[in-house]
């Protein structure tokens, strides 16, 4: 297998971009997500922003914070709060090896995306490092040359 397959009934809601630019994102975990009726709806909307959002470990249990998820159009006065604390669900393992990981320090969890599989959302989590300025500069300069060899490799192929 050279590529690496989606899975067809994946379907993506949320991305976090700005997440690989500030962060190094070491590895990568699948959560369920417990959410009430009126945010299941706008999050299958698409109506999620995952960029201020962060992970944490409390408990024995790990929440999602600051995620918002725009209330529903049609929701009521039931309708849920934007940016309430939201359980992730997870295996015991996994949570005791998430909190061994970010109590060591310079670690922390952040969620990367948001999406549906066989009909339920899931988050995906990164075990990430933050970057620091010099990180982020040479990305960028790697970005830009990544795509002038592209242009230049593009505009040969028309010759």
């Amino acid at each position: 297998m050279a590529a690496k397959e989606k899975d067809p009934a994946s379907k993506t809601l949320a991305t976090n971009r700005a997440a690989s630019h500030e962060y190094h994102l070491l590895e990568r975990i699948e959560a369920g997500i417990a959410l009430t009726g009126t945010e299941v709806k706008s999050a299958r909307a698409g109506k999620v922003n995952l960029k201020d959002a962060y992970a944490r470990v409390k408990a024995g249990e790990v929440f999602l914070l600051n995620a918002h998820i725009s209330p529903y159009a049609q929701g009521n006065r039931e309708n849920h709060d934007p940016v309430r604390p939201r359980k992730l669900l997870l295996h015991a393992r996994e949570i005791r090896k998430l909190e061994k990981e970010t109590t060591r320090g310079g670690t922390t969890l952040v969620p990367t995306r948001l999406y549906l599989k066989n009909g339920r959302i899931k988050i995906e989590l990164a075990l990430a490092r933050g970057k620091k300025l010099f990180d982020k500069r040479e990305a960028s300069r790697r970005r830009e040359m990544d795509e002038e060899i592209a242009r230049a490799k593009g505009s040969r192929s028309l010759r």
